[in-house]
C-alpha cells in the first residue's frame, strides 16, 4: 500500500469518526430513578429534568436530590456506553479518546 492510499484511508476514517461523534452528540439519552427522569444530549448537556410531583412529599427533598443525581449519572453512563460502542471500532481499545 502506498502512502497516498494510506493517507486517503486515514482521512476517510477521520471523517467517519467525526460523523459518528456528531451522531452521538445529537442523540438524546434518558436516565430514570424512581420518580425522577432526565434527558441528556450525547455531549452530556442536561436538557430536561422531570419530577413526578404526585409521588413526593415536601419532607422528601433530600431523597429527591439523590434521585436526581442517580438519574443524571445513569444518563451519563448511557452516553459513555453509546460512545464506546460506536467509537470503539476507531480507538481499538485506547480508552479516553472521546
Amino acid at each position: 500500500m502506498n502512502i497516498q492510499a494510506m493517507m486517503k484511508q486515514a482521512q476517510k476514517m477521520q471523517k467517519d469518526m467525526m460523523n459518528t461523534k456528531e451522531e452521538i452528540d445529537n442523540t438524546i439519552f434518558e436516565g430514570k430513578s424512581s420518580f425522577v427522569s432526565v434527558e441528556m444530549k450525547g455531549t452530556k448537556e442536561l436538557i430536561k429534568v422531570k419530577i413526578d410531583v404526585e409521588s413526593i412529599d415536601k419532607d422528601e427533598i433530600e431523597m429527591l436530590e439523590d434521585m436526581i443525581l442517580v438519574a443524571v449519572n445513569e444518563a451519563s453512563k448511557e452516553v459513555d456506553k453509546e460512545t464506546e460502542q460506536k467509537m470503539g471500532k476507531y480507538t481499538k481499545g485506547m480508552p479516553g479518546l472521546f
